[in-house]
């Protein structure tokens, strides 16, 4: 074998090998991404039990919501490590909504709303969500960029022989892109 055959040959390897490492490094990336989104959903996990506690001792008619939101926390702890993406996604969607309604009902108790350590805990919450989306946008790059490199040439025969496929987007649940009615807030 010549030098020239032996570099015909060998380019096409080193150029499948970039590739493939270009691959797997981005789909890391993008579990690294989603493991970022779930800390910032441990720590919001972590924070409703004492959201809850302070709420449940003014807000005896919101009983239901506050049971729900238990329910749901014990729902989102319990798929963390089993539910596939999409669902857990779903799930941390319905707890952002029902703690989103805890909040709003917050307004309805003066002496709740004014409470040191209901504002700090709104203030922790609302900064814990602030996270959360900053790493759910974090999430869809590092997934975007994944994307792209298992659906683009070569990549694509790459990925098929490898069986990858690709990661899920985390999107806004339906309810939540409907505009928002204010009146629904103004009425007490």
């Amino acid at each position: 074998m010549t030098w020239t055959t032996i570099a015909m040959l060998a380019i096409p390897l080193v150029l499948l090998y970039v590739w493939y490492a270009s691959i797997i490094s981005r789909r890391n990336a993008a579990q690294e991404a989603f493991s970022g989104i779930d800390v910032q959903l441990k720590k919001r996990t972590d924070l409703i039990p004492n959201i809850l506690k302070i709420a449940a001792s003014f807000m005896q008619h919101e009983k239901t919501l506050l049971e729900d939101i238990t329910r749901l926390r014990t729902e989102v702890l319990k798929a963390s490590g089993q539910a596939a993406q999409s669902e857990r996604f779903a799930l941390e969607a319905d707890l952002s909504q029902k703690m989103g309604s805890l909040l709003v009902a917050v307004e309805n108790y003066p002496e709740l709303k004014s409470q040191q350590n209901m504002l700090e805990a709104q203030r922790v919450y609302a900064d814990v969500e602030e996270h959360i989306s900053a790493a759910r946008r974090s999430y869809n790059a590092a997934g975007k960029s994944y994307r792209d490199a298992i659906q683009i040439f070569p990549g694509n025969l790459i990925a098929a022989m490898l069986g990858l496929s690709p990661m899920p987007f985390f999107e806004v649940v339906e309810a939540d892109r409907k505009p928002v009615d204010a009146d629904s807030f103004l009425k007490s």
